[in-house]
C-alpha cells in the first residue's frame, strides 16, 4: 500500500479492464450495430435494415453508452496511474479525454435519432433521408472526437515514456498511434480527397489494444510510487 491510499498495479488491471470493455463496446456498436445497418446513399435500404434488426441497433446504443462510462473510469486511473510523468501534464490529458468523451455523448443522439424518425407501420422517404442523414453525422462526430482522443494518447505516450510505468516502447506506440488518429480525423476534415488516411486509425486502435493487454497482465511499475 502506498502512502496515498491505494495499490497502482491493482488500479492498472481495472483501467486495463476498463479500456477493454471500451474498445470492445465501440467496436460492436460501430460494426456489428451502425455499420451493418447502413447502405451508402440508399436511405430506404438504410431504413429496412435498421428497423430489420432494430433490438440489436438499439443494443448498439447502450454499447456506446458503457463505453462512455467505462472510458470515464479509465482516464481518471489513468491521471492517477501516469501522473508521476507530470502531474500537470496528467491532467491536461485527462482534459482532452473528457472532451473527447463529451462529443461522443452528444453524437450518441444521433445514433438514437433514426429510432424516432422512422415507423416501420408508415414508410416515410423524408424521414428515411433524415435517418441516413443522422447516421452519417454520426460518423462526423467520430471524427471530431477523435481529434481530442488522438491529442490524449499521445500525451499518455509521453506520460508512459516519462514515468517508466510502462516499457518506454509502449509509450512511443502511443504516441504514434495518436498521431495516427489526429491524422485520420483532422485529414478528412480539411479534405475528402484525403480520406485514405482514415486508415491510419487502425494504428491508433493498435497501440490502445497493446496498452490494454500489458496493463491487465503486469500492470505498473510500483516503485515508481
Amino acid at each position: 500500500m502506498t502512502t496515498t491510499g491505494w495499490t497502482p498495479r491493482p488500479c492498472a488491471r481495472v483501467a486495463g479492464a476498463g479500456y477493454l470493455l471500451t474498445i470492445a463496446c465501440g467496436v460492436f456498436a460501430e460494426v456489428f450495430a451502425r455499420q451493418a445497418v447502413m447502405v451508402r446513399d440508399d436511405p430506404a435500404a438504410t431504413s429496412a435494415n435498421l428497423l430489420a434488426h432494430a433490438a440489436r441497433y438499439r443494443w448498439g446504443l447502450a454499447a456506446d453508452e458503457a463505453m462512455l462510462v467505462a472510458y470515464i473510469v479509465v482516464t481518471g486511473l489513468f491521471y492517477l496511474l501516469f501522473k508521476p510523468g507530470g502531474r500537470r501534464l496528467s491532467l491536461l490529458a485527462a482534459c482532452f479525454s473528457l472532451v473527447g468523451i463529451a462529443v461522443l455523448g452528444a453524437a450518441s443522439m444521433l445514433h438514437a435519432a433514426p429510432l424516432v424518425l422512422l415507423d416501420p407501420a408508415a414508410p416515410d422517404p423524408q424521414a428515411q433521408r433524415l435517418a441516413l442523414a443522422a447516421l452519417r453525422l454520426h460518423g462526423w462526430g467520430y471524427q471530431v472526437a477523435d481529434v481530442f482522443f488522438g491529442v490524449y494518447c499521445v500525451l499518455i505516450g509521453v506520460l508512459a515514456w516519462r514515468s517508466r510505468q510502462v516499457p518506454r516502447a509502449l509509450g512511443a506506440l502511443m504516441v504514434i498511434g495518436g498521431l495516427g488518429y489526429l491524422a485520420s480525423s483532422v485529414g478528412p476534415l480539411l479534405a475528402p480527397d484525403l480520406s485514405l488516411l482514415g486508415n491510419l486509425s487502425a494504428v491508433g486502435g493498435i497501440a490502445e489494444l497493446a496498452l490494454t493487454l500489458w496493463l491487465l497482465a503486469f500492470g505498473v511499475r510500483a516503485t515508481a510510487w
